[in-house]
């Protein structure tokens, strides 16, 4: 790998703070953030798909890019900088198919035998319309292209698919993300993140993790990018692990390999455990870490991430051995904008941020920023994730909505769930 002098983080969420925080404890090199957050320092005002901009600064400042949001992977910013020779951490434009276009995934998933919900692919509402009613089962409607997290419907009834058909076709809500969806059978279980390092052939999983989707308690209402998470799941039991690399992380890299696709970068494979079976179905793949699951796994590694990112740009994670991971647990809550995954006010100053910091606790920013005299404003819909460590997951969940209970911005301004890792907590009973 060519030799750098400084590293780049791409992205404003925090995950790219928590990338940040990991990597500003593995190495003396200067860490830029572009464009960062009211929480990151050296942010660079550069938006995130500025992709030429950035490649510049990149370039004077002699720095290792890494990606964390899924757009700036999917215009292609891996490509120009590998074109460049700039060393940048991430999949190529091609490879980040699998998460920019959800027709492609499933599609690549059925040609190579990787197991997921039967599915149809529309690219007009009557037609999807006439499906979903004809349909004895419920149902998933899925935007084909990047939604945030939000372009997802699980629903529960033929008039609920309707709807979302409706939002997505006839009130164009999605207007950036294609003239395609995809509706596939829905299945019941529970969902766990899988996420793994790979250098193109070799693949090194991480911790496992749970993600909560939903807005409301209970897992219900409306999907967001995420409202919490903790790691590990004991839903992803050794075995369990073994048979998702076997059956969904190794045949995806063949898979790419053999339409001539190098993978390097965070593959994320988005799990639903079957009801009974047990089995692992995809439910999407992602290109990068998650976020807030980045935030949740992050804190309990006790391995040198970047030697393991370098790795893989080497191709050479075969010759590292297994990351260490603290034996402790993790909760992530992310404290968001009311209205939030909808409508929501900005601008509002937030208290509370002076609680002693601990080795047990992380307050990482996202929708955040700070005004001329320093104050940290709201700046979107996910603000910050607050993340502990503990002995257990229930003294972690604990320590973190303490924190959460301290922090706050104007009366009633602030949202966040009460129930994060409580599945966790059930499982291990």
């Amino acid at each position: 790998m060519k030799q750098y002098d400084n590293i780049l983080i791409v992205g404003s969420g925090g995950r790219e703070h928590s990338i940040g925080w990991k990597l500003s404890n593995d190495t003396k090199k200067k860490v830029f953030f572009a464009p960062g957050n009211g929480g990151t320092e050296k942010n660079v005002e550069i938006d995130s798909d500025d992709i030429m901009k950035l490649f510049e600064f990149a370039k004077k400042n002699n720095s290792f890019t890494i990606v964390g949001p899924e757009k700036p992977l999917s215009l292609g910013i891996v490509d120009i900088f590998e074109e460049g020779q700039l060393p940048i951490f991430g999949p190529n434009r091609n490879a980040s198919r699998l998460e920019s276009s959800k027709v492609f995934a499933k599609l690549f998933m059925r040609n190579m035998g990787i197991q997921t919900a039967s599915f149809s692919i529309f690219s007009d509402p009557n037609s999807a319309i006439k499906h979903v009613h004809s349909s004895s089962k419920n149902v998933v409607v899925k935007v084909d292209g990047l939604a945030a997290g939000k372009g997802v419907f699980v629903c529960d009834n033929g008039n609920e698919a309707t709807e979302a058909i409706y939002k997505i076709f006839v009130n164009n809500e999605f207007t950036n993300s294609g003239n395609k969806i995809v509706i596939e059978e829905r299945i019941y279980g529970d969902e766990a993140s899988f996420i793994a390092l790979c250098d193109g052939r070799s693949i090194i999983p991480l911790a496992s993790s749970q993600d909560h989707k939903n807005i409301l308690d209970g897992d219900k209402g409306p999907n967001t990018g995420g409202m919490g998470s903790y790691s590990p799941t004991p839903l992803v039991t050794e075995n369990l692990s073994n048979k998702i690399m076997d059956k969904i992380m190794q045949p995806t890299i063949k898979g790419l390999n053999d339409l001539g696709i190098k993978f390097k970068g965070f593959l994320y494979a988005g799990l639903m455990i079957e009801r009974g079976s047990n089995e692992p179905y995809v439910l999407e793949f992602n290109v990068r870490m998650g976020d807030p699951e980045c935030q949740s796994i992050l804190p309990r590694m006790d391995s040198n991430l970047l030697q393991y990112l370098e790795a893989a740009m080497d191709e050479k994670l075969e010759s590292m051995p297994p990351i260490k991971w603290k034996d402790k647990h993790s909760v992530s809550i992310v404290m968001a904008s009311k209205g939030y995954p909808g409508k929501y006010q900005s601008g509002k100053v937030i208290h509370g941020l002076e609680f002693n910091p601990d080795d047990c606790t992380c307050v990482f920013h996202s929708g955040t920023k700070k005004n001329s005299r320093g104050e940290i404003l709201t700046n979107g819909g996910r603000v910050l994730s607050v993340t502990s460590l503990g002995d257990t997951l229930e003294g972690a969940k604990n320590r973190s909505y303490s924190v959460v209970s301290q922090i706050h911005w104007g009366e009633n301004e602030e949202y966040y769930r009460n129930d994060i890792a409580l599945k966790g907590i059930k499982y291990a009973i």
